[in-house]
């Protein structure tokens, strides 16, 4: 894909409205929704763009999703469009087998839940609510019930590191497609000190690359966009087909808020423009943010010199929320280039 027309993911933040409270929360949710959330009408208008972009892949999320009494019918009319949706619901009592079944029957080919631990004690502490794991199992049976593809989300910090083998066994056992490990960046409420070190990354990032070679589900990574530089170390370069198209953060990626503010991720906090005022298409084109994100020749430091520089370039978004500056290079990655080649 041409990543300077088109992106291969868009994520759109339905609501910031949520029942949980988890200490890392990107989005800092709300108890209630916002009124100046994108209405129905905007919602259709922007599956259209999606849809019109080509963009093979499109992620509802929130806050909550399930917040929204109108999520089926926007996700019926982008399954309808040919785009290929899937949903990201929070571990709540809005999660119920009906609605699996509704999600099922309109065509959301998956459904993405979190666990951030292996235990009920670990999970709802970093959720910041109790029952929180429990409801998350429970989910998970009746995806298995329903036949529905399981994606399962983690996000790596101070509180799982230890716990991870533990969370990958429970991965396997629910028979899930994907592993998504994320790996925290500080922003909303996630703080430096929960971020694991650079060498806690590279810790983590070997052991998921192994790992990779004997599950038989995917392991894809967010926010650790040198995992692809560590897979083409230990394995060569054909160990990173399914990610060697490169994306980043505002590269193949953008992210929708509820309020139509368009982003490179929704990790990266600089606004590009909003689709109220003009089409996603523009902003993801033309847009200075983006295109300089999408300008690998602009990257500072040893991002900039780095000979994985086209297929990783570092995590852009934890570049900004470290030093402020989203070129800057990857802070947590310890993989030093050949100087030679500055």
């Amino acid at each position: 894909m041409n990543f300077k027309e088109k992106p291969l993911v868009v994520i759109w933040e339905v609501t910031r409205a949520c029942q949980l409270a988890c200490l890392h929360c990107r989005a800092e949710a709300i108890p209630e929704r916002n009124p100046d959330e994108l209405s129905y009408k905007e919602g259709i208008d922007l599956i259209d763009q999606v849809a019109e972009m080509g963009s093979p892949v499109f992620v509802f999320t929130g806050g909550d999703p399930l917040m929204r009494s109108d999520l089926f019918d926007l996700a019926d009319h982008a399954v309808k469009k040919g785009v290929r949706a899937s949903v990201s619901p929070s571990a709540t009592p809005l999660v119920t087998k009906e609605n699996m079944r509704k999600a099922k029957e309109v065509g959301l080919w998956k459904w993405a839940f979190s666990l951030d631990g292996s235990t009920a004690e670990i999970h709802d502490r970093f959720r910041g609510t109790s029952g929180s794991f429990d409801l998350t199992m429970q989910s998970l049976e009746y995806l298995k019930e329903l036949e529905m593809p399981i994606q399962l989300n983690t996000t790596v910090s101070q509180y799982n590191m230890d716990d991870l083998e533990n969370i990958a066994r429970i991965v396997e056992e629910m028979n899930a497609t994907m592993w998504s490990v994320f790996f925290m960046v500080p922003t909303g409420r996630a703080n430096l000190d929960d971020v694991l070190s650079p060498s806690q990354h590279e810790k983590v990032l070997r052991w998921l690359a192994q790992l990779s070679r004997k599950v038989p589900y995917a392991i894809k990574t967010t926010a650790a966009q040198h995992y692809r530089r560590i897979l083409i170390q230990l394995y060569g370069e054909s160990a990173v087909s399914e990610v060697s198209l490169g994306v980043n953060d505002g590269k193949g990626f953008v992210f929708i808020s509820h309020t139509g503010d368009v982003y490179p991720s929704g990790f990266l906090p600089v606004k590009a423009g909003n689709i109220r005022e003009k089409s996603l298409k523009e902003i993801y084109r033309e847009s200075p943010v983006f295109k300089a994100l999408r300008d690998s020749s602009m990257l500072k430091g040893k991002c900039g010199w780095c000979e994985y520089k086209e297929i990783c370039g570092g995590s852009r978004a934890r570049a900004f929320g470290i030093t402020g500056d989203y070129l800057e290079s990857e802070p947590f990655c310890t993989y030093i280039p050949d100087p030679r080649k500055k």
